[in-house]
């Protein structure tokens, strides 16, 4: 028996070479000819080729009977021969276990459609190297980011993901039974990390998934996903939260090009930058200006920015600063929740703003409203239920100081990242409308 801790990763073999190692894999291809038998073995680090010259033993029968996506361990002397293009090395195996023999033919294959991938996820995630390597970036991703926060003083919370009543506006919420009564499943973590603020934590943040029933269709969006929430206490204003998530977001974005620049490079063609701050900035008022000027909304009717709106600044911006951010700001009251704060003297703004990412909205911030009295109006201007907001607003009652904050779609920063066609592919398990499985 192979004792786990002698294992050798394929991307360790290099270091290796002239030494007996074992490696584990699953079987890729296999070219199975007269006089020798050559077969890929994939890793979640890389492909080493196996190369066997037939001679009737127990490897060539144990080759010969291992399928595609057979999950086998090999014994064997790492070679150097120039001929072989995959790193220029081979395995010569003294003994082949095959742990797991695979069925076939196999459900899912290079010709799959995107849908009939989700299916077997699985499958398809071993099998395509940028579909794995697309999950280890959202790691980093996530570590920079949580780094950062950690760094500048924040505290990590974990939110309650039920709730007794809706979050955020109300709609677009899942509704459950709760031990006869409704519950609901959290839209956002906004009203807790007000809370912590009012309760002394100073700084916090979140990365926890977020539940939204919204029967969108779209390439970006899903009904449950990862959300990187922060909330910081006596800001001076929105800048500061601005500010803060430009940081942020430069170092994640530093992280993950020091890891894995040269594979998201090799995989994906992407070229993964970190961004100059600050990050440039627009109110909601010239963009719209900008952007009619540019064609777009030619009847002027749109409060807010429509995806191709969004696009289109993002080309706008860039042409003229060269940035790939862009913060919109200042947006419309009758648009925002209740919570963001006002102008002095501009009840019809907010001190509110979306970041736009490649033209995609990645995040959404705002200075909140701290005053109580002051809240409750906006509330009820929204026509909401004071009672239904008592244990919120109880929050703002004795002394909330001035916070700020911003939620920032994990999956969207991946799929922007990366170039991905599809949120579904910056997901581990994808749930949308019609997707609740695997």
């Amino acid at each position: 028996m192979i004792h786990p801790s002698t294992r050798t990763l394929v991307s360790e073999l290099p270091s290796h070479v002239g030494r007996t190692v074992t490696v584990n894999g699953w079987v890729r291809t296999s070219r199975l000819q007269r006089t020798m038998q050559f077969v890929l073995l994939r890793d979640h680090t890389g492909t080493v080729q196996l190369t066997h010259r037939r001679d009737g033993s127990a490897i060539e029968a144990a080759l010969e009977g291992a399928a595609v996506e057979s999950a086998v361990r090999v014994t064997g002397t790492v070679v150097a021969n120039p001929a072989v293009k995959l790193g220029g090395l081979e395995l010569l195996p003294e003994s082949v276990e095959v742990l797991a023999p695979a069925a076939g033919p196999l459900p899912v294959d290079e010709q799959s459609g995107p849908e009939h991938r989700q299916d077997w996820r699985f499958l398809d995630l071993r099998r395509r190297p940028a579909a794995g390597l697309a999950l280890t970036v959202a790691s980093t991703l996530e570590q920079g980011l949580r780094e950062y926060a950690l760094a500048q003083g924040c505290t990590e919370l974990h939110t309650p993901k039920l709730m007794a009543t809706a979050s955020e506006s109300g709609a677009e919420v899942f509704k459950l039974d709760y031990f006869g009564g409704a519950a609901y499943l959290a839209q956002s973590p906004q009203f807790y990390k007000q809370t912590a603020i009012a309760a002394g934590i100073d700084r916090v943040f979140e990365v926890g998934p977020v539940f939204r029933a919204e029967p969108s269709y779209t390439s970006r969006h899903a009904t449950e996903f990862t959300g990187v929430d922060v909330e910081l206490g006596w800001t001076a204003g929105v800048e500061e939260v601005q500010a803060f998530e430009e940081g942020m977001i430069a170092h994640a974005l530093a992280l993950v090009a020091e890891r894995h620049g040269a594979r998201i490079r090799e995989e994906f063609g992407v070229e993964v930058t970190v961004p100059a701050t600050p990050f440039p900035r627009i109110t909601m008022a010239d963009a719209q200006q900008r952007l009619r000027a540019a064609g777009w909304d030619p009847e002027g009717e749109k409060t807010d920015l429509d995806p191709a709106g969004e696009r289109l600044l993002a080309e706008l911006v860039g042409e003229e600063t060269g940035h790939e951010f862009v913060f919109v700001t200042h947006y419309p009251s009758e648009i925002r929740p209740f919570y963001h704060a006002r102008p002095a003297g501009r009840p019809d703004l907010t001190l509110s703003f979306d970041l736009l990412w490649r033209g995609l909205e990645v995040t959404t911030g705002a200075q909140r409203e701290h005053r109580h009295e002051v809240l409750a109006e906006q509330a009820v201007e929204k026509g909401m239920a004071l009672e239904s907001l008592a244990d919120y607003l109880n929050n703002f009652r004795y002394g909330c100081p001035p916070h700020g904050g911003f939620g920032m779609g994990l999956n969207r920063m991946l799929m922007v990242l990366l170039g991905l066609a599809s949120i579904r592919d910056a997901v581990f398990l994808f749930r949308g409308p019609n997707r609740l499985t695997p």
